[in-house]
């Protein structure tokens, strides 16, 4: 009796069903990818490309020269040189006082939930409510800031935090980490659960301090979640504009101009539609390479765990 043949079109048939359903399950992603990214970003380089008021049905075809002036421009210097302030410290800041809040909220158990609530509820406010609230804090003359400097006899110090050049930009910082410290902080808690405490135990035997604790066992098995929040905050300081256009709108004397606010008032005040458009490319290409960078250390920190 002959033994039974093997089909060889089972397999062909069994890959083709495959590499069908691969298709329909990425199709969806691939059209919300063309929609809402590729075709805006092909848009946006046609426009850059353009002399683009918002009105003229036949714009003039200026090729790379929206970016030439771009080079050109003395106001782009301050502006940029304000979103590096804010790239720095709004990267920083929120990052150092989540952590260490964390660190200090790790053992509680007693209303822990009470605290991350009220630490999370500024991350989750509209910016337009963050900053009236805030713009009412630094009011010059019944502002809680300046009442609470004079009651301490600190009347050298009260000033128009909002109006002063010298003060604005870093008023606004202080809005921008109070509402993102939150944030930081209830992702890194919720890591800081993973923490292997035996290590720490072992280390704390050994004679290894606070800081040596967090800075060789703890941030270790924390470092692709940290790497993450630095990405979405150092991210946000490129593209910063809503707090910014809230409280100062740029102002005073373009104390607080940042790419973002200078792109909007370039493409809808003054109906520069082309040019502002160049400057939000600008403000992508600059953005991208950090983000690119942060994610590959983060995805082979999380392979290195893995193995």
């Amino acid at each position: 009796m002959n033994p039974p043949t093997r089909s060889h079109s089972a397999p062909r048939v069994t890959r083709r069903a495959q590499a069908r359903l691969g298709v329909a399950l990425v199709a969806p992603l691939l059209v919300l990818v063309t929609v809402f990214f590729l075709f805006p970003l092909g848009n946006a380089i046609y426009y850059s490309m353009l002399d683009y008021n918002g009105v003229d049905p036949s714009p003039a075809f200026v090729g790379l020269g929206n970016f030439v002036e771009l080079a050109t421009d003395p106001a782009l210097g301050p502006a940029f040189m304000n979103n590096i302030i804010w790239i720095v410290l709004g990267t920083a800041a929120p990052v150092v006082i989540g952590l260490a809040l964390a660190l200090l909220m790790w053992t509680v158990r007693r209303a822990s939930t009470l605290y991350r609530v009220a630490l999370f509820i500024p991350y989750i406010l509209p910016a337009v409510a963050a900053g009236v609230v805030w713009g009412w804090i630094y009011d010059p003359m019944r502002g809680w800031l300046n009442q609470l400097l004079r009651s301490v006899g600190l009347d050298a110090l009260a000033t128009g935090w909002l109006g002063n050049p010298n003060t604005a930009l870093y008023a606004v910082l202080v809005t921008a980490v109070w509402a993102t410290t939150g944030f930081v902080f209830v992702v890194l808690l919720s890591s800081l659960r993973n923490v292997d405490a035996e290590l720490l135990d072992a280390a704390r035997m050994d004679g290894a301090n606070s800081l040596q604790r967090v800075w060789y066992i703890v941030l270790p098995q924390i470092m692709p979640v940290f790497l993450m929040i630095v990405t979405l905050t150092l991210v946000g300081g490129f593209s910063v504009f809503d707090i910014v256009f809230i409280m100062t709108g740029g102002g005073p004397s373009n104390a607080t101009e940042v790419l973002g606010t200078y792109a909007y008032s370039n493409a809808f005040q003054l109906n520069r539609i082309s040019y502002g458009t160049a400057l939000a490319l600008v403000i992508t290409v600059l953005a991208i390479p950090f983000a690119v960078a942060l994610n590959r250390l983060q995805r082979r920190l999380s392979l290195q765990e893995s193995v």
